[in-house]
């Protein structure tokens, strides 16, 4: 099987391949992706991978703010990875993530991402480390609020993690739907 990988940004993609996007994240998620999860990851930069057959793979990452030892960072928040289901486990998400890490590495002053339990495997093989730390989030209402249930599923870039501590929290900008 030939296939071709494509990095661009949300403001390159037609309106026909955001459709093939949505319908492939909408497949992939099998009913649980909603309209708030589509807007997180749209305004950054895209991984597609193409097969015979159409769109195989996508993933994207988009800029976020995240606070951490009282320094304020740019975080390259890794958002929307999904595999075709007839080409899962032949590597296409790690052809997705390899491209949406150099993006990190280079444009980003860490990584950061919120896996599911099928998710979170293809990250720790890419040297993502689970964060062992608090996360929080600055809420426009409350102001920081604890995110105990994504304790445990955030996962930041290794190559930057040895300078983080996780005596001291994350705590990430706000949005609307699951903050992470």
């Amino acid at each position: 099987m030939t296939t071709r990988v494509r990095t661009t940004h949300t403001a390159d993609l037609t309106p026909a391949e955001l459709d093939a996007v949505r319908g492939l994240l909408d497949a992939a998620f099998e009913g649980d992706f909603g309209d708030e999860d589509w807007d997180h990851g749209l305004g950054g930069v895209h991984a597609l991978v193409h097969d015979e057959s159409g769109l195989a793979a996508h993933g994207a990452v988009v800029m976020r703010r995240v606070r951490h030892g009282g320094r304020w960072m740019r975080a390259g928040y890794v958002e929307n990875v999904a595999v075709r289901a007839d080409v899962r486990r032949g590597g296409l998400g790690g052809r997705v993530m390899a491209e949406l890490e150099r993006v990190v590495d280079r444009a980003y002053d860490l990584g950061a991402l919120s896996a599911s339990d099928d998710g979170a495997r293809l990250y720790a093989s890419r040297g993502w480390e689970s964060w062992t730390g608090r996360v929080h989030a600055l809420s426009p209402r409350d102001g920081i609020v604890r995110l105990p249930e994504e304790e445990g599923s955030t996962y930041v870039r290794a190559a930057l993690a040895g300078s983080l501590d996780p005596a001291h929290e994350l705590v990430f900008d706000w949005r609307d739907g699951d903050v992470l």
